[in-house]
């Protein structure tokens, strides 16, 4: 039975048998039949791997079939509102979408495997230590309804595996510019009393520049998802990316998780790293030329050893609905970092800000009578 339930890369509660899942708040395998948590370490294989950055180009070129999958069985769905998509246990029924809510959720067919996860960042706080959070964080809000801190209590929350890109590259820049330095000039003219006067005039004295720079970026970021907001993913960054906290990729990990398929692919992100890299390069360039000013900035850029991973990192989502429109909260599942959209209450704005205006501009309008 262990055999059959290692070559599934199932995990046996040894009390009761169920399927166990990965457990944030004890950070080990729990059943969720009878509650028993259990210490795991990973399969061999896992165990003596590492987490290497593959080489990016010839990744692009092919990446062969036994990279792909998620080394088990596993349902993929897509939304027809976000058009997130979606892989979870195969036993698993599909009901309402984990990142908006929507129930229009239908089969997926991947036309090809998506590439497997390099590493994994696994969650680290539990539905109810977020749910903690997310009560301080609705009542720091005080121009939210006082309805709306209890919907901490009764929101429905997600635990979601997001797919990012992590890029690493050198970078070796030449630039050439223009430098400008700001000095002053005395000027006479003529004021339209007929008077003689003087007036200093800022001008700029410019003079050919160049030099050169070595960078290394490691770790760029690039999220390959369409079900969280990029902005509101970069509001809960960073993800740590250290080896002592990133661990390989083994399906333990996600047992009872969604895990969202990237749709972002490598070609895509590399191109966005590449965008990023060339934008960030030019500040850098920017930054090093002397003087006050510049014009005419040119970079010459090269790069080498262009490297990723593709990364599973933990975001806990909430969609709520208030009256009319629909909200979206996300949280860093291992720094616990939280991010969102929240409604205002139209009485408290009215009485906290729009009525003391009203009052101190009356005042002021009473005081110059």
């Amino acid at each position: 039975m262990a055999e059959i339930a290692a070559a599934l890369h199932k995990h046996p509660c040894p009390e009761c048998g169920g399927d166990a899942v990965w457990n944030a708040g004890k950070q080990a395998l729990g059943c969720p039949y009878c509650g028993h948590i259990f210490p795991w370490q990973p399969g061999k294989e896992t165990a003596n791997a590492t987490i290497k950055e593959h080489d990016l180009v010839a990744a692009l070129a092919n990446v062969p079939d036994q990279d792909r999958g998620w080394q088990e069985t596993r349902q993929t769905v897509q939304c027809q509102s976000c058009h997130a998509i979606m892989a979870f246990a195969a036993t698993r029924a599909a009901q309402n979408c984990d990142f908006c809510g929507s129930p229009s959720i239908i089969p997926h067919q991947e036309a090809r495997e998506a590439i497997t996860p390099e590493s994994i960042l696994p969650f680290r706080l539990s539905e109810a230590q977020v749910r903690e959070n997310l009560r301080i964080w609705y009542g720091s809000h005080w121009l939210a309804p006082r309805t709306l801190k209890r919907a901490a209590l009764t929101d429905t929350l997600h635990g979601l595996y997001i797919p990012y890109w992590t890029f690493d590259s050198h970078v070796h820049a030449a630039w050439q510019a223009e430098a400008g330095t700001y000095y002053d000039e005395t000027e006479h003219f003529t004021d339209t009393n007929g008077q003689r006067q003087t007036r200093q005039i800022r001008k700029v004295r410019w003079q050919p520049a160049s030099g050169e720079l070595d960078h290394f970026f490691d770790d760029a970021l690039i999220p390959g998802t369409v079900g969280v907001r990029a902005d509101y993913l970069r509001k809960i960054e960073p993800f740590p990316t250290s080896g002592d906290v990133l661990k390989p990729y083994e399906p333990a990990f996600v047992r009872g998780w969604v895990v969202e398929r990237y749709q972002v692919d490598l070609r895509q992100a590399a191109e966005q790293n590449f965008q990023q890299m060339e934008t960030a390069i030019e500040q850098m360039c920017a930054a090093q030329i002397p003087g006050d000013t510049h014009r005419n900035l040119r970079v010459q850029s090269q790069y080498a050893g262009r490297t990723f991973k593709h990364v599973l990192f933990p975001v806990w989502v909430v969609s709520y609905t208030f009256g009319s429109r629909t909200f979206q909260i996300v949280v860093n599942g291992h720094t616990g970092t939280i991010h969102g959209t929240y409604p205002h209450s139209w009485v408290k704005i009215f009485f906290f800000i729009i009525l003391p205006l009203f009052v101190l501009i009356t005042v002021v309008l009473l005081n110059q009578k």
